[in-house]
């Protein structure tokens, strides 16, 4: 049988990030460039008859074969939807062990923020900025280009993530990127959400991409 995915749904309604995010970029980015990645990879995974069951083993097997028009389809596929989890309409601040993990590793939240900043505004061109635990609860940042993602990397999970790509937020943001890099750390990031895969990272387990 062949393996199709859908596109999952927001976890809050379109406009809930607003100001900071519009409803319409929500309806474009979600609506169409996601939509869009599931459509194509769609459209491949019917043509094999070994497509695994779960997007995360689809993204390895296209990493491993060097299938990159599939890994990027797939990979946007699970990146996209791992940022809507990464998103809130109420702003969260770090707590408890994840709060410690970062400034253990950061020296305090607003050195991480000073960091986060810096990599996000300076990372050329499309990608995502990525916060990461190992499995003995260090936590990283990390920035990857177009569609790379770390659950390529079984021995880090990922615990929050911003969409570095222009469709993420030129049309409300035109070329500031560093206002909309402030907006998502100070007022979007799903810190709850972080929290959880934090406590899931030392565990191997995590967040999925729905069946």
């Amino acid at each position: 049988m062949t393996v199709q995915f859908k596109l999952p749904d927001l976890p809050y309604d379109a406009g809930a990030l607003e100001p900071h995010i519009s409803r319409t970029t929500m309806e474009t980015h979600h609506g169409k460039h996601h939509a869009a990645y599931i459509k194509n990879m769609n459209a491949m995974l019917a043509e094999r008859a070994d497509a695994p069951n779960s997007l995360e083993d689809v993204v390895r097997l296209a990493a491993r074969e060097g299938q990159k028009k599939l890994f990027n389809n797939a990979a946007q596929s699970w990146n996209h939807a791992f940022f809507w989890q990464s998103l809130s309409p109420e702003a969260q601040s770090p707590s408890g062990d994840l709060k410690s993990a970062i400034e253990k590793s950061f020296g305090s939240l607003d050195a991480f923020t000073e960091e986060a900043k810096t990599k996000a505004v300076g990372h050329f061109a499309s990608g995502w900025l990525w916060l990461v635990s190992d499995k003995n609860g260090a936590v990283r940042l990390t920035d990857l280009h177009d569609a790379d993602t770390p659950i390529t990397d079984v021995s880090l999970t990922p615990l929050l993530v911003c969409d570095l790509w222009e469709h993420a937020y030129y049309l409300d943001y035109k070329n500031e990127r560093p206002r909309f890099v402030d907006a998502f750390l100070s007022k979007l990031a799903n810190w709850r959400f972080a929290d959880v895969q934090y406590r899931a990272a030392r565990s191997g387990g995590g967040w999925s991409f729905p069946a």
